[in-house]
Protein backbone atom coordinates (compact mmCIF):
# COMPACT_ATOMS: atom_id res chain seq x y z
CA UNK A 1 0.00 0.00 0.00
CA UNK A 2 1.39 3.36 -0.90
CA UNK A 3 0.79 6.72 0.69
CA UNK A 4 -0.79 8.20 -2.44
CA UNK A 5 -3.67 5.71 -2.25
CA UNK A 6 -4.66 6.69 1.28
CA UNK A 7 -3.85 10.37 1.80
CA UNK A 8 -6.34 13.23 1.75
CA UNK A 9 -5.94 15.20 -1.45
CA UNK A 10 -7.03 18.58 -0.12
CA UNK A 11 -3.89 20.52 0.82
CA UNK A 12 -4.33 23.92 2.43
CA UNK A 13 -1.21 26.06 2.07
CA UNK A 14 -0.06 29.51 3.13
CA UNK A 15 2.92 31.68 2.24
CA UNK A 16 5.73 31.91 4.77
CA UNK A 17 5.45 35.70 4.76
CA UNK A 18 1.80 35.74 5.87
CA UNK A 19 1.06 36.79 9.43
CA UNK A 20 -0.17 34.26 11.96
CA UNK A 21 -3.61 35.88 12.15
CA UNK A 22 -4.11 35.10 8.45
CA UNK A 23 -2.97 31.52 9.08
CA UNK A 24 -5.37 31.10 12.00
CA UNK A 25 -8.25 32.47 9.93
CA UNK A 26 -7.41 30.12 7.07
CA UNK A 27 -7.39 27.19 9.50
CA UNK A 28 -10.76 28.26 10.90
CA UNK A 29 -12.32 28.85 7.47
CA UNK A 30 -11.05 25.54 6.08
CA UNK A 31 -11.72 23.56 9.30
CA UNK A 32 -8.14 22.30 9.53
CA UNK A 33 -5.42 22.41 12.17
CA UNK A 34 -2.51 21.93 9.77
CA UNK A 35 -1.16 24.05 6.93
CA UNK A 36 1.69 23.44 4.54
CA UNK A 37 3.90 26.49 4.15
CA UNK A 38 5.53 27.58 0.90
CA UNK A 39 8.02 30.33 0.17
CA UNK A 40 6.35 33.49 -1.10
CA UNK A 41 6.68 33.60 -4.88
CA UNK A 42 7.08 29.85 -5.42
CA UNK A 43 4.46 29.00 -8.04
CA UNK A 44 4.78 25.26 -7.31
CA UNK A 45 4.15 25.94 -3.61
CA UNK A 46 6.85 23.47 -2.58
CA UNK A 47 6.70 22.72 1.14
CA UNK A 48 9.28 24.60 3.21
CA UNK A 49 7.47 24.14 6.50
CA UNK A 50 4.26 23.23 8.27
CA UNK A 51 2.17 25.14 10.76
CA UNK A 52 -0.26 23.60 13.23
CA UNK A 53 -2.86 25.10 15.50
CA UNK A 54 -0.71 23.77 18.35
CA UNK A 55 2.27 25.79 17.07
CA UNK A 56 0.15 28.92 17.25
CA UNK A 57 -1.02 28.20 20.79
CA UNK A 58 2.38 27.22 22.19
CA UNK A 59 4.61 29.68 20.36
CA UNK A 60 2.33 32.71 20.28
CA UNK A 61 -0.48 32.61 22.77
CA UNK A 62 1.46 30.95 25.59
CA UNK A 63 4.51 33.13 24.88
CA UNK A 64 2.36 36.29 24.75
CA UNK A 65 3.61 37.27 21.27
CA UNK A 66 1.72 39.62 18.96
CA UNK A 67 0.15 37.45 16.23
CA UNK A 68 -0.13 40.37 13.78
CA UNK A 69 3.58 41.09 14.10
CA UNK A 70 4.57 37.43 13.83
CA UNK A 71 5.04 35.81 10.43
CA UNK A 72 4.28 32.17 9.69
CA UNK A 73 7.99 31.61 8.99
CA UNK A 74 8.76 32.66 12.58
CA UNK A 75 6.74 29.84 14.15
CA UNK A 76 6.46 27.12 11.50
CA UNK A 77 8.27 23.80 11.68
CA UNK A 78 11.05 24.00 9.12
CA UNK A 79 12.19 21.08 6.98
CA UNK A 80 9.22 18.89 7.88
CA UNK A 81 9.05 15.22 7.14
CA UNK A 82 7.65 14.73 3.63
CA UNK A 83 6.31 11.62 1.95
CA UNK A 84 6.13 10.83 -1.74
CA UNK A 85 2.98 9.46 -3.35
CA UNK A 86 4.80 6.19 -4.02
CA UNK A 87 6.23 5.70 -0.51
CA UNK A 88 5.07 2.62 1.36
CA UNK A 89 2.44 3.58 3.93
CA UNK A 90 3.98 1.25 6.49
CA UNK A 91 7.37 2.98 6.21
CA UNK A 92 5.89 6.46 6.53
CA UNK A 93 3.80 5.44 9.56
CA UNK A 94 6.88 4.03 11.24
CA UNK A 95 8.82 7.27 10.70
CA UNK A 96 5.82 9.26 11.97
CA UNK A 97 5.73 7.12 15.11
CA UNK A 98 9.45 7.55 15.75
CA UNK A 99 9.25 11.31 15.16
CA UNK A 100 6.06 11.71 17.21
CA UNK A 101 4.08 13.48 14.49
CA UNK A 102 0.48 13.01 13.36
CA UNK A 103 0.45 14.49 9.84
CA UNK A 104 2.85 14.50 6.91
CA UNK A 105 2.57 16.39 3.62
CA UNK A 106 2.63 14.16 0.55
CA UNK A 107 4.49 15.57 -2.46
CA UNK A 108 5.03 14.63 -6.08
CA UNK A 109 8.38 14.32 -7.87
CA UNK A 110 8.64 18.13 -8.15
CA UNK A 111 8.04 18.68 -4.44
CA UNK A 112 4.55 20.05 -5.03
CA UNK A 113 2.09 19.04 -2.31
CA UNK A 114 -0.52 16.54 -3.47
CA UNK A 115 -2.04 15.46 -0.16
CA UNK A 116 -1.70 14.96 3.57
CA UNK A 117 -1.31 11.60 5.28
CA UNK A 118 -2.50 11.56 8.88
CA UNK A 119 -2.65 8.95 11.60
CA UNK A 120 -6.42 9.18 11.31
CA UNK A 121 -6.12 7.95 7.71
CA UNK A 122 -4.21 4.88 8.87
CA UNK A 123 -6.75 4.21 11.62
CA UNK A 124 -9.57 4.44 9.07
CA UNK A 125 -7.75 2.04 6.74
CA UNK A 126 -7.01 -0.45 9.51
CA UNK A 127 -10.60 -0.25 10.78
CA UNK A 128 -11.88 -1.03 7.30
CA UNK A 129 -9.54 -3.99 6.99
CA UNK A 130 -10.63 -5.31 10.40
CA UNK A 131 -14.27 -5.02 9.35
CA UNK A 132 -13.49 -6.99 6.18
CA UNK A 133 -11.74 -9.69 8.20
CA UNK A 134 -14.57 -9.85 10.72
CA UNK A 135 -17.12 -10.05 7.90
CA UNK A 136 -15.23 -12.94 6.34
CA UNK A 137 -15.25 -14.82 9.64
CA UNK A 138 -18.98 -14.22 10.10
CA UNK A 139 -19.71 -15.35 6.54
CA UNK A 140 -17.66 -18.51 7.07
CA UNK A 141 -19.59 -19.26 10.26
CA UNK A 142 -22.93 -18.82 8.46
CA UNK A 143 -21.81 -21.19 5.69
CA UNK A 144 -20.72 -23.79 8.26
CA UNK A 145 -23.99 -23.45 10.15
CA UNK A 146 -26.04 -23.88 6.95
CA UNK A 147 -23.97 -26.91 5.95
CA UNK A 148 -24.67 -28.56 9.31
CA UNK A 149 -28.40 -27.89 9.18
Amino acid sequence: MNVGEHCHRGVISIADSADVVAAARLMRDQHVGFLTVYQQGDDLRRVVGVLTDRDIVLQLTAANRDPRATKVQDVMTRQPLLANDSDELRDVLQVMRLAGIRRVPVVDAHGTPTGIIALEDAIELITGLLCDISGSIQTERRHEWRAQA
